[in-house]
């Protein structure tokens, strides 16, 4: 901890992406143990990534962007984080709309249509999904640590670090989303693990840049603070949420999604 913290923050950032990228990794090597993974498990995982996600949208990220608008915006600290938040979310529905991909819900042993549609087989299509998804990923934890160079109150290396935990803890399950179903589809267990995996490096990129664009611009932090947990967001409510309660199980999704919210929020305001 004393070598990581007397690190300068953009090197910070990179290993903090380099940590959550390392977790989805970690998911995506249960292609090596298992074939399928059971829908209620995988059910529950989503779930409770989606709880870490929300946990962490709000305590690392929203109530930080409060608190670092209110000298220059008073009673109006409101304003920026509001417009972050929805340009966040826009930002991603963009990406959605321009960027052909496949809903994780969506069935990956029905390749009729969508090859023709897009050109791309369903593997690429999925892999792209969660490529998308985990872009404010990084950028989340590349702002937490670029606030740590401004010095700007509120701002701890303990915080920042707890965020990237629990985006780490999420991108577990999110690994193993991704390369089971590649694996159940027909591909080598390498195919998928390589899938997974690689579906998170715009983390540590995503990293970089949010630490680098705080450093540099320090007046934009409560905006893009509340632009990454907008896009969270978005990426909670249109893919993690419906994934886990489309299959019989909203009952184990639910409590999953309320384990994870509560471990990411002692996370934070425990380490914070």
């Amino acid at each position: 901890m004393e070598w990581f913290s007397q690190q300068p923050v953009v090197l910070q950032a990179f290993i903090a992406g380099l940590f959550t990228w390392g977790c989805t990794i970690l998911g995506s090597s249960v292609v090596f143990f298992f074939k399928t993974v059971s829908r209620k498990l995988l059910d529950i995982m989503m779930g409770f990534a989606a709880g870490v996600m929300i946990a962490a949208s709000f305590w690392s990220l929203l109530a930080p962007a409060l608190e670092y608008a209110e000298p220059t915006y008073g009673s109006s600290s409101w304003i920026p984080v509001s417009i972050g938040f929805l340009v966040g979310g826009f930002f991603l529905r963009g990406i959605d709309a321009l960027v052909p991909h496949l809903h994780l819900s969506s069935d990956i042993s029905n390749k009729e249509g969508v090859e023709t549609k897009h050109k791309l087989s369903k593997t690429t299509l999925l892999f792209l999904a969660i490529t998308i998804h985990n872009i404010p990923e990084g950028l989340a934890v590349g702002v937490a640590f670029g606030a740590l160079a401004n010095h700007l109150p509120g701002s701890s290396l303990i915080g920042a670090i707890g965020l990237a935990i629990g985006i780490g803890l999420q991108n577990i399950p999110e690994g193993a989303a991704l390369s089971i179903p590649i694996r159940t589809d027909g591909q080598s267990r390498w195919k998928a693990f390589y899938y997974g995996s690689m579906s998170a490096i715009v983390e540590p990129v995503g990293a970089v840049i949010g630490a680098v664009a705080v450093m540099t611009v320090t007046s934009i932090l409560p905006y893009a603070l509340a632009f990454a947990a907008g896009a969270m967001i978005f990426v909670v409510v249109e893919e993690l949420i419906p994934e886990s309660q489309t299959n019989g199980n909203t009952d184990v999704a639910t409590l999953g999604l309320m384990v994870g919210f509560v471990i990411m929020m002692i996370l934070d305001v425990s380490l914070g």
